[in-house]
């Protein structure tokens, strides 16, 4: 059984020598995450050519994702490293204090003093430390600690509901871009974007710069999930990022928001990552937790495309086996996986050729018993439409272009699939070229039926118009 839903992996210290890569590729990563938040430019450059390098020995295609640090707002340094809050101590966050102890702290965005008011509750430490706003004087916002507990150094700051005004894209934000455009990003992941300007800002920065890789919308602000149908228009995926998310809507919240977000980036044939805290338990353990099991369970039956490990390859002690434990719980669940774009995509009116041809290799698959469906892709739009379809049929995107065959590393149910062609080639010839690469690669036998969609002429990209039906080994009989 060919697993579906993709995995992302963010590299980091415990996962950037060679071998670790290799296991990495074998263990079943699709797409790996460089975390900009971390590293320099020359580390990044530096581990998407190793990957890339690794993934071409490996003969497989390997997806490079560059996530944005994002405006995080977080409080200054303390003279001792750390404090202990108790609750009901007074507290305040000033804009300019230098060097914090028990009374005080700097904080790195001097416009929270505007974004708060009397009875604004700020959450440090993802949550972990809760402060009620007494008070906003001067530079100094006064505090009354709700929950406490230790606090240390650059730990970040939410605001219970959202409501903080830091632009999506900082200067180190716009540098960052460059350097992903540098590295040929296949995709730009964007932090805490609130509205689609901040979404069409990254993608006209990220043009600009040469980047020619698909954005992706972290949804981690309150003020996002409410603005989530007009980001996921002007974007190509989105991310539900649950570490901040939950501690601006509650934890309690999240998992019904994951389940709406999931559900409308189907509706609008996006990408879907679900992402943050998936196997924490395995940067110090070699197995998942079992409520960690039916986390990942529940995206993969939910529809997300791909599931994120963050820490636990990046800094983890098993980062290998996460993946292998991301796997093998990513191809239980899909054993028990409705098809849940059958309705959506079969009723619906479809709005080009590219989405009639994916509707009817769908009804195709509902009607007959077929092994698999070959795509041939210059750009991926067919490839991707196959994929909204969601048939439980794997989809193999045959394209010559390397760019293309990164990008459908993320798409859910598609396998990238290097098929040189030109066109100049007879479609007879082409076509029994794919039969003969699926039956190389065991994806079909003599006597199994297969789809094929293709443009004729060959090579024009947009250009799918033909759905064939065929029985394996009749095209090998024909001259």
């Amino acid at each position: 059984m060919i697993r579906r839903t993709k995995i992302v992996a963010t590299l980091g210290p415990a996962s950037s020598d060679v071998q670790v890569i290799d296991r990495l590729i074998e263990a079943g990563v699709d797409v790996v995450r460089l975390n900009f938040s971390h590293g320099s430019p020359e580390d990044h450059v530096q581990r998407a050519e190793m990957v890339r390098e690794r993934a071409r020995a490996h003969g497989r295609a390997i997806g490079v994702l560059a996530d944005l640090q994002g405006p995080k707002i977080r409080i200054g340094k303390f003279a001792d490293g750390k404090i202990h809050l108790k609750e009901g101590d007074s507290f305040i966050l000033d804009i300019h204090c230098s060097m914090g102890d028990q009374t005080r702290v700097g904080v790195t965005y001097p416009q929270l003093v505007s974004d708060v008011d009397r009875g604004a509750t700020l959450l440090l430490n993802d949550g972990m430390i809760v402060l009620w706003v007494e008070k906003v004087q001067g530079g100094e916002i006064h505090t009354r600690v709700v929950q406490g507990g230790e606090l240390s150094n650059s730990k970040g700051i939410n605001r219970a509901g959202g409501g903080l005004t830091a632009p999506a894209l900082t200067d180190k934000d716009r540098a960052d871009i460059i350097t992903a455009a540098q590295l040929e990003a296949d995709y730009l992941a964007v932090s805490f974007p609130r509205s689609a300007a901040d979404m069409d800002e990254a993608r006209r920065l990220f043009r600009e710069a040469g980047g020619h890789g698909a954005l992706i919308a972290k949804i981690e602000r309150a003020e996002a999930v409410d603005a989530i149908e007009e980001i996921l228009a002007v974007s190509e995926g989105i991310m539900v990022a649950r570490g901040d998310l939950g501690v601006e809507i509650g934890d309690a919240a999240v998992p019904p928001v994951q389940k709406r977000i999931i559900a409308l980036a189907q509706k609008h044939n996006r990408l879907s990552i679900t992402a943050t805290q998936m196997m924490e338990s395995m940067i110090h353990q070699p197995i998942p937790t079992r409520a960690e099991v039916s986390d990942v369970a529940n995206a993969v039956l939910d529809g997300t495309d791909a599931v994120m490990l963050s820490a636990e390859t990046a800094s983890g002690a098993y980062p290998v086996e996460a993946v292998a434990a991301m796997d093998r719980t990513c191809r239980e669940a899909e054993r028990h996986a409705p098809s849940t774009n059958t309705l959506q995509i079969i009723d619906r009116p479809l709005a080009g050729v590219d989405e009639t041809i994916a509707a009817a290799a769908l009804l195709a698959t509902l009607r007959s018993s077929i092994a698999a469906i070959a795509a041939f892709t210059e750009s991926g739009s067919t490839a991707l439409w196959l994929s909204r379809a969601n048939p439980k049929v794997p989809i193999y995107a045959l394209t010559p272009q390397v760019y293309t065959r990164r990008k459908v590393t993320l798409y859910r149910g598609v396998h990238p699939v290097n098929f040189p062609q030109n066109r100049h080639d007879d479609p007879v010839q082409v076509m029994r070229a794919a039969e003969d690469e699926l039956r190389r690669r065991g994806a079909v036998r003599d006597g199994d039926l297969m789809l094929i969609t293709i443009g004729e002429p060959i090579g024009s990209p947009g250009g799918t118009n033909t759905l064939k039906l065929v029985r394996v080994g009749d095209l090998t009989h024909r001259g």
